[in-house]
């Protein structure tokens, strides 16, 4: 461990926890806590919105991705921009305008008094897919904390996963909503200049972009779009891009972004800053799988840590632990607000709804802090057993919210015609069949991304099962 590395690290944290400290009083009540009283800027928006999503996966999943295949996989990255501009365009206002006027500070609690449902259950079956698939997520952020502080300090696997559980919980605990919009502000400003300066500051050392592409022949990889024109690279190309892409429409760590800002008519600012952002950030990563094919002739036991590597053989002690300090600020961005999403459907779904209907507004804080503490755990333990690698995982938590969510918040916005009994099916058909696709992929070999099957057939379900339930709905009403 140098000495150098170590400072670096501590003095980006103690960044950190200023900002966090002096937007700590500013934490209230529970709705400051979780949506920050819909007084967000469109600049805090946009980044909160973005660099929320981006977690270690910008930086060690995708870049993963391309140092082992190619440009062809950053189809991947162009599913996700497509997509993401969909979202500000199609949900973005409407969700604003729509939770407002329905009081909701969750999806649950805004699906429940969108479509009348008095018997809790769009707010059970939501709680428990956010559980599910989020502790999955947050793990994912964890396996990346822990192979960063193994690479970094040495420190052994199953402690820096502890360290990064130590960090994360005050992240959260001490902040809520506002503290960490205006921290994503900060760290999203950060990991850009990162992930943009490491791969241009490589590319002399690499030979320019001729030596990429020596490299990328070399290993017989792929510097095209379109490496052919088949009908099966076509079929490719449609599943990388929807297979990622679908998901941000049932993403709450996103979503409830949008939520928070002060002013509707802003969100076209917003939506132009974050989607600048997102696409210098995608090609800058797109950029660090290929440097890093010329750099690593030989290849790497671990393809998740060729950023890591990269700086690690390339920058002296204290840049090296500064550089590092943008994969710390996007994991634990990701990480942060999925754990202020799922423990606000605890506190909200399940606490208020369910247990103390009447609960206090500082007594609905303690809790919220508490379900930090809970889902953190969680999350640990999935992250100590390793199953699999940071894009998988994410991938897999990311179909199954994307697939639970998506059609039904579409649809709630979008078709008059939704009721109760189609949002059950649609929440339910989509988790457990994004669940168990990786099953029949496996077994079968379909190569078929969960989003695909889940998506669809939530988004189906609901149609169905809205209009054959639709005089029984007017029955009850």
């Amino acid at each position: 461990m140098h000495v150098g590395e170590l400072l670096a690290v501590l003095c980006y944290f103690a960044i950190l926890l200023t900002i966090g400290f002096i937007s700590y009083r500013k934490h209230i009540s529970a709705t400051d806590f979780i949506i920050g009283n819909r007084s967000m800027n469109y600049w805090l928006t946009a980044l909160a919105a973005h660099a929320s999503d981006m977690s270690s996966w910008l930086f060690m999943g995708y870049p993963a991705v391309i140092f082992t295949g190619g440009l062809f996989n950053s189809w991947n990255a162009v599913g996700l921009l497509v997509f993401m501009y969909l979202n500000w365009q199609l949900i973005a206002p409407k969700i604003r305008i729509a939770t407002e006027q329905y009081n909701s500070l969750t999806f649950s609690s805004f699906f429940e008094s969108r479509l009348a449902d008095t018997s809790g259950r769009i707010r059970v079956f939501t709680a428990f897919m956010s559980l599910v698939f989020y502790t999955i997520y947050i793990s994912a952020g964890l396996v990346g904390l822990g192979l960063l502080l193994e690479t970094l300090f040495n420190v052994e696997y199953g402690l820096g996963i502890v360290i990064g559980i130590v960090i994360v919980i005050p992240y959260v605990f001490i902040g809520g909503y506002k503290t960490l919009a205006w921290i994503d502000l900060f760290q999203g400003f950060f990991l850009l200049a990162v992930i943009i300066f490491v791969p241009f500051f490589m590319l002399g050392k690499v030979g320019g972009w001729s030596g990429i592409s020596n490299a990328v022949t070399m290993k017989n990889l792929t510097l095209t779009l379109f490496p052919n024109y088949s009908v099966k690279t076509f079929i490719e190309i449609i599943t990388m891009t929807a297979g990622w892409g679908l998901g941000y429409f049932g993403q709450p760590h996103i979503v409830t972004k949008f939520m928070g800002i002060r002013n509707v008519h802003e969100i076209y600012k917003s939506k132009i800053i974050g989607m600048s952002w997102m696409c210098l950030s995608l090609s800058a990563a797109t950029f660090v799988g290929l440097v890093g094919i010329a750099f690593f002739t030989h290849g790497l036991d671990n393809s998740e840590l060729v950023f890591i590597d990269i700086v690690k053989n390339s920058f002296p002690p204290f840049l090296i632990g500064f550089i590092l300090c943008a994969v710390l600020a996007a994991t634990i961005n990701a990480m942060s607000s999925q754990v202020l999403v799922l423990t606000s459907s605890i506190t909200e779904d399940f606490y208020k709804r369910i247990i103390r209907t009447n609960a206090s507004s500082s007594e609905l804080l303690i809790v919220a802090r508490l379900g930090v503490i809970l889902v953190s755990m969680i999350a640990f333990l999935i992250a100590y057993a390793q199953i699999s690698t940071i894009y998988s995982l994410v991938l897999y938590a990311w179909s199954g919210l994307g697939s639970s969510f998506g059609p039904l918040l579409l649809l709630s916005l979008y078709w008059k015609k939704i009721n109760k009994y189609g949002a059950w099916a649609g929440i339910l058909s989509g988790g457990i069949i994004a669940g168990v696709w990786p099953y029949f992929n496996d077994t079968y070999s379909l190569n078929v991304p969960s989003m695909i099957p889940g998506f669809f057939s939530s988004f189906a379900l609901i149609i169905i099962v809205s209009l054959m339930t639709a005089e029984k709905e007017e029955t009850a009403a």
